[in-house]
Parts: C-alpha cells; structure tokens; sequence
C-alpha cells in the first residue's frame, strides 16, 4: 500500500477495521474514510446488525460484520488483512478497558500494523489520577496499548465543540451569559465531531503517524465565546463567574455523592470532572498538528451557535 501522508489520500486500496462503528462518531468516521476511498470493515454487535445505523453504513458502502466483542478469536477473525483497526467504542471499563482490549489482541494476533484507540478528548496524559474517571479509563487502557505490539496513535481534540451549548453549557443563550469558574482568560481547545471525524479518517490512511496527534478547530477563551456570542447572536452576553476552581471541586463532590449514576458514561459530575479539566488548563495542547493534513476545513465555534433571529 502507497500511501501520501500529508494528504492521507491512499494510492491501492486500504482496509480499515472501525469497531464502535454504529455510534455517532463512528457513523462519521465511516463516512469520512469511504469518502477517501478506504474499505471499511464496520462492527456490529448481532443485536445491531439489523438497526438504521449499521443500514446507513451499508449504504455508504462499508462491509458490515457483525462481531462477537467478548470473544478474542471472533475479533481476530473480522481484523485479518486490515491495514489498521480504528474504534469508536464508548462506555465505561467493560468497555474502554476490556473490549477494546480484546480487540487490541485480536488486531496483534491478525498482524494489523496500526491501532487508533478511543481518545478522542482533551490530552488527559498529564492530568493526576483521579481528576477524571473516564480520562482514567482511557489512560488504564493506553498502558495495555504502549506494551502491545502494534503501532499506536492517539487523537486528542479538546472538547467536543457541539457541546458548548449542551452537556458543557457554557453558553447560555437564555440568561445571554457566559458561564464559567476560574479564568476567563484561559484557552479552551474545541474541534468539531464532523472535523475529529475528517482528521481519524486521514489518520487512520497515514502509516506515519506519531503516537500522540493533537488537534483543535477552534482555540477560544470565555472573553473570546462572550465576544463571540455577542456577535453571532445579536444580543450582548456578559460574564458570571460563579467562582474558583475550588468552588467547581466542591461542587463536582456534592453531584456525585448526591447523584453518583456510576453506571452511566456522562454523569452530570462527570461533565463537571471535564469542565474542571479544561478551565484548569491542565489539558491544554501544547501544539496542534492541524495542517498534517491540507485538504481539511476547520469548523469556528461561531459556526456552531445559534445565529440571530
């Protein structure tokens, strides 16, 4: 396989294993790399195999296999004579942890020469033990991968950027304020799932990626959303600064101990674990590796709020 690695554009075809296939970012990465002209081998559990979304991968022309993830042999079997293996996977450690470790062995087993885990966040290699639970899973699972036999890469992206006005509201359009603990002048990296997508896809066709690779459509501080929403929505927004970083911590405990939802992937105090993250500037990335890959649009934060009416 030939491959242009500043353009990810692939010169023979190339097989791209994606488990987590059916989810939204997985649904997206598909799209993307079927646009780059990669075979993509999506898959499914059995009790998804007949869902709207692994028909939509169907349609998009990706082989849909329907995958047995607690058993390392059936995982094996859909990996061979794959160029990489991409996974989308989310849930908590049944998942993060141990599926994707089946499916790490299983790529080793089948001789796959690439692997890019479920990242896809802030670059959580820095941040203490504890601060996050799921950025904890995620780092227990890269220790499996850094000792495997495989060539590794991580994408880190920040924050998702749709959340800025839902799960991490830091806009409120209806009170016209900015919401925020800490600095308001620390900067926030935040990338599209469209534009994390695009930049997997290419990532995914490169045979020379590094081990980490970070990205971020958009760098904004809260003074620079405050300007932001202004503008694009017509109506000026001010600042609340409901307090330090100290109060976010007190608040973060009082959630969970109030509301623990162990179980579920996004918790509200999980949400909470990540603002902190990000307010703090411990996950700040220290460089962004943005034009790797030329051919790429980046989506503003302006482009994703709500214009004027």
């Amino acid at each position: 396989m030939a491959t242009d690695s500043k353009a990810g554009s692939t010169t023979l075809p190339t097989t791209i294993v994606l488990a987590g296939s059916t989810g939204s970012l997985g649904l997206l990465i598909a799209h993307h790399l079927r646009q780059r002209g990669a075979t993509v081998r999506a898959l499914v559990r059995p009790n998804s195999s007949a869902s709207a979304e692994a028909e939509s991968l169907r349609l998009q022309g990706a082989e849909v296999v329907e995958t047995d993830y607690s058993s390392v042999a059936d995982l094996t079997q859909a990996c061979h004579g794959a160029d990489c293996v991409v996974s989308a996977l989310s849930g908590l450690r049944p998942v993060i942890v141990d599926a994707q470790t089946r499916l790490l062995n299983a790529a080793a087993a089948a001789g796959v020469p690439r692997f890019i885990p479920s990242d896809y966040s802030a670059d959580f290699t820095r941040l203490p033990e504890g601060s996050n639970r799921n950025f904890d899973l995620r780092r227990e699972f890269q220790q499996r991968l850094d000792q495997a036999p495989i060539q590794a890469t991580s994408i880190f992206n920040g924050m998702f950027m749709d959340l800025f006005t839902g799960q991490a509201p830091l806009i409120q359009p209806t009170i016209r304020r900015i919401v925020y603990w800490g600095s308001a002048d620390q900067p926030l990296e935040s990338t599209t799932m469209v534009d994390t997508a695009a930049y997997t896809a290419a990532a995914a066709l490169d045979p020379t990626t590094p081990r980490y690779l970070r990205i971020a459509g958009d760098v904004t501080t809260v003074r620079d959303l405050q300007a932001i929403a202004s503008e694009v929505m017509g109506q000026p927004f001010k600042l609340l600064r409901v307090g330090g970083l100290g109060v976010l911590e007190t608040m973060i405990k009082v959630t969970k101990t109030l509301m623990p939802a162990e179980n579920e992937v996004f918790p509200p105090w999980q949400g909470m674990q990540y603002m902190h993250n990000m307010l703090s500037g411990q996950v700040s990335l220290p460089t962004l590796d943005n034009d790797r890959y030329p051919d790429l649009h980046w989506t503003k934060v302006q482009d994703v709020l709500p214009k004027r009416g």
